[in-house]
């Protein structure tokens, strides 16, 4: 039964009963709802700040299972960037050295991809740094798996041509071995014929008779002829491919022209003393990439051993050379 209550009217002096409208009753009911609902939402948060409820629990569970799946791929990520790194060693150091092809560059094999906003959809998420950091690691391994791909496609091509490859590369005398007069000299400092001082000779001087064939000592395209008094005299270049160049110099005369197919062992002139030179001879010269490398190291496919060691030593003697 709800309890009366009264007031004391001063002006009767006497008490008299406390009734209220319904509409301050109606008021007082909603206070009181706002009130009770206010501190139940109280209670509630309070509850949830400290405890989870059976749904949070699955939620957390499934989270920290889903961490540690992503700590596991990132390990594994690991050892194939290992596995990576060791067939792109393979490739690199092996492979293309085999075939005479140049390493691709670490910049290109490790190149990211470009864009600073690539994984910005992924850091809303709250272990965004674990996700982007294996979306990382999968894209950059994806983009390395690719170029590798296409490296093996090269050194496939390249093993089909292997028998072009052979041929093309410089691998005989220039001079055949029995016309030789003498091997007068070889790759290094010299002293100069003419300046009579020590100068680098980046090639191997071949004495011998003016007329005496000179061949072309790997399957090529004539790159280049030409008619001086000066320097190399007359003089022709090879294009091998596969980086390959050879000079032959100071020739009386070349029987080939600019753009000609030649093979191995095909005449392209004929020993002489022209340019600056002091003695009939022939000047050869390989390039590579470029650069000018040691003519010694090609002699394989013509010399026996006793020959080529013969040569060695001759061609190591700090003498003067012919140009």
């Amino acid at each position: 039964m709800a309890k009366v209550k009264y007031y004391y009217d001063t002006k009767t002096l006497s008490y008299k009963r406390i009734t209220l409208s319904k509409a301050t009753k109606a008021k007082n009911l909603f206070y009181y709802l706002i009130a009770s609902a206010f501190t139940g939402l109280c209670m509630v948060m309070i509850f949830f700040y400290f405890f989870d409820s059976p749904k949070e629990k699955i939620l957390n569970r499934e989270i920290k299972q889903l961490s540690t799946q992503y700590e596991i791929v990132q390990e594994k990520l690991k050892q194939v960037e290992i596995v990576l790194d060791d067939i792109q060693a393979r490739d690199d150091n092996i492979y293309r050295v085999i075939f005479e092809a140049d390493p691709i560059p670490r910049s290109i094999r490790k190149a990211g991809y470009g864009g600073i906003n690539r994984y910005e959809h992924l850091r809303s998420y709250n272990n965004s740094d674990i996700v982007i950091s294996t979306t990382k690691k999968l894209d950059q391994i994806t983009k390395q798996l690719y170029i590798q791909t296409k490296s093996f496609d090269d050194i496939i091509n390249l093993a089909k041509n292997q028998t072009n490859m052979l041929a093309a590369i410089p691998a005989i005398q220039p001079v055949s071995n029995k016309n030789l007069s003498r091997m007068a000299s070889g790759y290094g400092h010299r002293i100069h014929p003419i300046y009579k001082t020590r100068k680098f000779h980046a090639g191997m001087d071949f004495s011998a008779k003016t007329g005496t064939p000179i061949y072309a000592t790997g399957d090529g395209e004539i790159l280049k002829v030409r008619r001086s008094r000066r320097g190399y005299g007359n003089h022709v270049i090879i294009k091998h491919g596969y980086g390959y160049k050879t000079l032959y110099a100071h020739m009386s005369k070349y029987i080939v022209k600019k753009g000609q197919k030649v093979k191995r062992g095909d005449i392209i002139g004929y020993v002489g003393n022209t340019g600056t030179s002091v003695a009939p001879h022939l000047h050869y010269e390989v390039h590579k990439d470029g650069k000018k490398i040691n003519p010694v190291n090609f002699y394989y496919n013509d010399l026996s051993p006793e020959q080529y060691e013969k040569m060695l030593e001759i061609s190591s003697q700090n003498n003067q050379s012919f140009d």
